[in-house]
Order: structure tokens, then sequence, then C-alpha cells
């Protein structure tokens, strides 16, 4: 296993959910809404260990309709059904990647009539709401463990594989600037494969169409800064739907890793109104160590906890109504709470 996630998942939690796969006869897959690179990377790295295994598998998040255009080049995209394709009624049915039962939006109702529910995942907050869970909250992203489970099953790990593994790993460590010495290991690994890294890499973070430059100018025209709030300072800005336009969700992600490099604020927060609900809107927030790794600065999962959300203690978010000013202020609420406790 990984230095990142060796110490944290105990062998027998490892064991239950090679056996749970093993024994499966047909295998859903669930990935969180608005999916990311780990989540679907770790959900199609899983269908094809399965499907090779003559298993039937799909995979399946609840919104948006399509898959997001960068990852539509990740090896097992045929396994991705529409949600309405998922039965009510599933044999093992498998989250990655996400902390909470909400995560799996209008798909929620799908774990009831599984006949067992799998967690992997490796947010703090996790809820545990499976009849087997599997977290790690030091693993540098849910691809990671599921690197683990694939290798205590005995499961080679081919090209395609590592491709989708990867795909978790370097967008959620931002590149590799941050994690630990294992995501550095297990990309090694992976690469060595024959993957093309660099070329993963460009098509999930470093390429846009040129509709999101303008988007970007407008989103970026409302930042706002708070200096002392939290005692970090508290950066923000929003993202309209008349921003949006016809950009891909993913445009509209990569937001909050431009307002996150703010020099006068530990915490940076990005509110994307949904298109379909004028006072609802999802909330990304990041923050820093306020010393050089000194691990003290402000935990965000512990914010969006607050608000209804959870994630990671320096990258989080959570879904909210109300008008603009509301919700500024019911984050600086939260973030002063936390500061305080």
């Amino acid at each position: 296993m990984t230095a990142e996630t060796s110490a944290e998942v105990p062998a027998a939690d490892v064991a239950a959910a090679v056996s749970a796969l093993a024994a499966a006869r047909s295998v859903t897959v669930l990935c969180h809404v608005q999916p990311d690179a780990d989540t679907l990377g770790s959900g199609l790295a899983l269908a094809q260990v399965l499907h090779r295994r003559g298993v039937p598998v799909r995979v399946s998040f609840a919104e948006p309709a399509e898959l997001p255009a960068s990852m539509r080049s990740l090896p097992g995209v045929e396994h991705v059904v529409p949600a309405a394709a998922v039965p009510a009624a599933v044999g093992l049915l498998v989250t990655v990647d996400c902390g909470s039962r909400g995560r799996l939006g209008a798909l929620a109702d799908r774990l009831a009539g599984a006949d067992a529910v799998l967690v992997l995942d490796h947010h703090r907050s996790n809820t545990r709401f499976g009849t087997l869970n599997v977290i790690d909250e030091t693993a540098a992203s849910t691809t990671s463990l599921v690197a683990d489970i694939l290798d205590a099953w005995g499961e080679p790990i081919d090209r395609d594989i590592a491709h989708c593994l990867y795909a978790g790993l370097v967008t959620d460590t931002g590149s590799f600037r941050w994690g630990g010495s294992g995501s550095h290991v297990l990309a090694e690994r992976l690469l060595a494969t024959g993957i093309d890294g660099g070329g993963i890499t460009r098509t999930l973070m470093d390429s846009h169409p040129f509709g999101w430059l303008p988007m970007l100018s407008r989103v970026l025209g409302s930042a706002r800064l708070l200096p002392g709030i939290g005692g970090a300072g508290l950066v923000y800005a929003f993202v309209l739907r008349e921003d949006i336009g016809g950009l891909r969700s993913e445009e509209t992600e990569s937001v909050i890793d431009i307002v996150r490099t703010t020099a006068e604020a530990g915490v940076a927060a990005v509110f994307k109104q949904s298109r379909s609900a004028a006072d609802t809107w999802m909330v990304s927030l990041r923050s820093r160590d306020t010393g050089v790794g000194t691990g003290d600065g402000i935990d965000v999962a512990a914010v969006a906890g607050r608000l209804g959300g959870g994630g990671h203690r320096y990258a989080a978010g959570y879904t909210t109504t109300g008008t603009p000013d509301d919700l500024v202020a019911a984050l600086v609420h939260a973030l002063d709470l936390v500061a305080a406790s």
C-alpha cells in the first residue's frame, strides 16, 4: 500500500472491500454530482477491472446530463450510463469520492435498493453511509485508495487503469503541489505503465475554450477581499448564470484555483450559481497554512460542515440557497465560529 494510506485503513476493511467486489455478480458505481477526475477516474478504474473479470458493471452520476468534455478521453467511459438507466434495485453499489449521500444527488435513492453499499473515499467529513466503509482521510485521492484495493485484490494495474488512477491523483494534488511522498511513489508506478502524464494533465487542467477568458474577466471583477475574517482573511467571487453561457462545468470549477492565489487571504471562496435555480449556489472553499508548513490554516471542512457540506481541511464545499449578501454573511459567520473554536 502507498505510504499515505497504509497507516490509516485497517487491513480488515480493505479485505472486506475486496471480498465484496470479488463476490459481486453485478456492480453499480456511483460518482458524485458535477464529477471531477478523482471520482470518475476511481469509478472507471474499478469498472475496467470488473469488466475484465466478466462482471456486469455500470458507472453513473446524477448531474450534469453529459460527461464533462475534459474527461471523455478517460479509458472505460463506455461503462458510463445516464442516471435514468440506473435501476432502483442493484446488487453491489459502490460510491467513490462521495463524502455523504447528498453528494449523490438524485441517485441517492438508489442506496435503499442495493443489496450492499461499499463506500470508498478520502474525505475526513465522510458520514460513513455505506454498509461497508473504506475511508482514508490521509490519502491524496480516492484513486490512490482504489490502487491499494486493487493491489490487495491481486488485480494488475495496466495502462488504461493507470490512466484513470493518475487522472484523479494529479488533479486532487494540484499537479503534486500538495500531498505527501506517497503521491509521487504512486505516480512513478503509474507512469511506468506508459501513460502520457503530461498529456493527461493538460487535458484535465490546462485546456480551456476561448470563452473561459471573458468569463474569467467578469468573475474576477466581482472578487472582494475581507482582510480580518476568521483571523486569516477571506477572498471571494461569484460566478453568475449569465457569466457561464455555454461553458462546461470544468470551466467554472477552475475559478477557485485562481482566486485562492490571493496572498492577503488565508481562505478563498467561489459561489457558483445553479443553471437551473437562481437562488441555489455551489460553493468551493480553499485554505492554506498561515505559516510555512505549520498546518494551522483554517479548517474549511469544518466551515463547510456548519453549512451542510464537507471535504478536506484545505479544500471543501457545500450547496446552499439565498441572496449573495446572505451567502457571504453565512460564510463569514461560519468562518468566525470555526476560528474561535
